[in-house]
């Protein structure tokens, strides 16, 4: 099956190269149906060959594992790194993910995006993101991971600003590329750090030297700088503030980048290099510290927001939040598991809310939603479905996986802790936000953009819609297959007590928001100054712009400044003449530079004797 392996990023990246070449080859347009064809059906066949790898090496034996070996890609010093494949049990989750969830996108990009002048470049782009996303996740060492972290940063800069001519969408995508880019410095620091003191990034190697080691400075050091790429990419607290602004891309931008890509690169990071992390306790709280305050934050926020793709982003801000909040504790699989789920009902929320984008004739306000639930229904449903899911409602997939989460957090410390209250309060406010917006958008009277309303959905945007709603109802049922992607025990049995609070908080969130927002209330903009506060995102970019932003503005602006340009110009005028006079002295006349070694050679001599 190693032939397999490599053709699972190759079928993405081929299908980005034919959509950009060819009409460069053949001089004209390609239609539409073709462009289509060419770009989902890559993402297709490397769905397929991924099952076809789970089928035939995993089922059954989660502990295998296969070693696909490539080229030399450098070798300088007593570095060697070779273009090689690693595929686990983890890495196997994460290509059905990438893949599976990433086909569907695909496919309901197809009808969503029908009709957009750059429909070609669109499906370019977004066969580019798949292929930088499995080579991240397929790479055996550290700096072929990079190449595919930074390849999806790119991406996500190039959809992100996909609309470019609207000012706003290119400042979006290049606040993510600035943002991420500080978290991706760190990283590489964390990775000149571990082949200084290991002279190898092969990511196998590392983890046993690693794990062997046991804690050290220089080790906590390293996890924290890796820790720092994941934040980064992940959008999580202090970094978070690229994501919500994310949302200037196409909505199935958004379900890719939140669902199945960019976001949960983070995540695999962490948990793909586990062992350095475990030996360290700090870094360990520093990442479970980093998942509450950020679960924290981000719910919060998305209490107020008034966009519908807005409070899907800071949700999922919030529950990748979650996914750090399990590292901290050592639930690795449960971040994992976590992490699937998320893909299948965060993909399906997104996917749901451009269906409600595109019926309002691309109205985002909820506030100008109301009582959308008879006009389109198959879309309220599936909406239904992702908003259970996120608030973790019993027997739904997010509630094994969320629950999960929240019993390690509790026994990790052998009973109540704070990183368990953040979980907790987290689930609370989770299923208030979720069901708040599922009650203003589709419960309620017509606002001003529901008259107007008629069902967007084709069929080849229904059906990826009803496939995630499947998934995120029944994904619960994969919990033991992902209980092997690491052999460590998780879990235990806690009291009956700890289970109902579980339980019980996101059941009281959503009593809470059928209380205030069921009967046609209106989402109104913030009024308060915690609300504004709320709004903004706990005003991390007010603190951004005055501490970094504005400072630099003001040296570029004292850089135009005339005075400045004077004093510059003076110091060119002032070097061009100093130039011109050195410049007599080259004239061509051999005596001259004759008498000009033997003086020389007099200061020299003269110069050396005084001393």
């Amino acid at each position: 099956m190693t032939e397999t392996v490599g053709l699972i990023p190759l079928f993405p990246l081929l299908g980005f190269l034919v959509l950009v070449l060819a009409p460069l080859v053949v001089r004209q347009e390609m239609p539409a149906g073709l462009v289509a064809s060419i770009g989902v059906g890559s993402v297709g066949i490397a769905a397929l060959l991924s099952l076809a790898l789970l089928f035939t090496v995993f089922i059954g034996n989660p502990a295998a594992s296969i070693q696909v070996t490539g080229w030399t890609w450098m070798a300088t010093g007593g570095l060697s790194l070779g273009f090689n494949f690693h595929v686990d049990w983890l890495t196997q989750v994460m290509l059905l993910v990438i893949t599976g969830v990433g086909f569907l996108i695909h496919l309901y990009s197809a009808g969503y995006m029908r009709g957009d002048a750059g429909y070609r470049r669109y499906f370019a782009y977004l066969n580019l993101f798949v292929c930088a996303m499995l080579l991240l996740v397929l790479a055996d060492n550290l700096v072929l991971l990079y190449l595919g972290w930074e390849g999806v940063g790119l991406c996500s800069y190039l959809l992100i600003g996909f609309w470019y001519r609207n000012p706003e969408n290119g400042a979006a995508a290049r606040k993510a590329f600035v943002v991420t880019r500080v978290g991706d410095t760190a990283m590489a620091l964390g990775l000149f750090l571990l082949f200084r003191e290991f002279a190898t990034l092969d990511i196998a190697s590392l983890n046993t030297s690693a794990g062997s080691a046991g804690d050290s400075y220089l080790l906590t050091l390293a996890a924290l700088l890796l820790l720092g790429g994941a934040v980064g990419k992940s959008a999580q607290v202090p970094l978070q503030t690229w994501l919500p602004d994310a949302m200037a891309g196409p909505t199935p931008v958004s379900a890719l980048i939140h669902a199945a890509t960019m976001v949960t690169a983070g995540v695999y990071l962490v948990a793909r290099m586990h062992p350095l992390f475990a030996v360290s306790d700090t870094a360990m709280l520093a990442v479970g510290w980093v998942g509450a305050l950020t679960l924290l934050i981000a719910g919060f926020s998305a209490l107020v927001q008034t966009d519908i793709k807005r409070v899907l982003a800071y949700s999922t801000i919030s529950q990748i939040g979650y996914m750090f909040l399990a590292l901290g504790v050592g639930a690795w699989s449960g971040a994992i598991f976590h992490l699937m789920t998320h893909a299948f009902f965060k993909a399906l929320l997104f996917l749901a809310a451009g269906s409600v984008i595109l019926s309002l004739h691309h109205e985002q306000d909820i506030s100008a939603m109301g009582g959308l639930r008879r006009k389109i229904p198959l879309t309220f449903a599936c909406f239904a479905v992702g908003s259970a899911c996120l608030a973790a409602l019993p027997f739904t997939s997010g509630f094994y996986s969320k629950d999960q989460i929240l019993l390690q957090a509790w026994e990790v410390s052998d009973g109540f802790n704070l990183l368990w209250l953040a979980g907790i309060i987290g689930a609370l406010v989770t299923g208030i936000y979720s069901f708040r917006l599922l009650f203003l958008v589709f419960f309620g009277d017509e606002g001003r953009a529901s008259a107007h309303c008629g069902d967007a959905n084709s069929r080849v945007m229904s059906i990826p819609l009803v496939a995630l709603a499947l998934l995120a109802l029944g994904g619960g049922l994969l919990a033991p297959p992902l209980q092997d992607v690491f052999p460590t025990a998780e879990g235990g049995h806690p009291s009956m007590l700890i289970e109902a609070v579980a339980i019980a908080m996101p059941l009281l969130g959503i009593l809470v928001a059928w209380t205030m927002f069921s009967r046609g209330q209106r989402a109104e903009a913030p009024i308060t100054p915690v609300e504004r506060f709320l709004f903004s995102g706990w005003g991390f970019d007010w603190l951004y712009d005055r501490l970094l932003v504005k400072p630099l503005v003001t040296l570029a602006n004292i850089n135009r400044n005339d005075i400045v340009d004077a004093a510059y110009r003076g110091s060119a005028s002032l070097s061009r003449q100093l130039h011109l006079l050195a410049s007599q002295t080259q004239n061509g006349q051999v005596r001259w530079y004759m008498a000009s070694l033997v003086g020389g050679s007099i200061l020299f001599l003269a110069i050396l004797v005084a001393l």
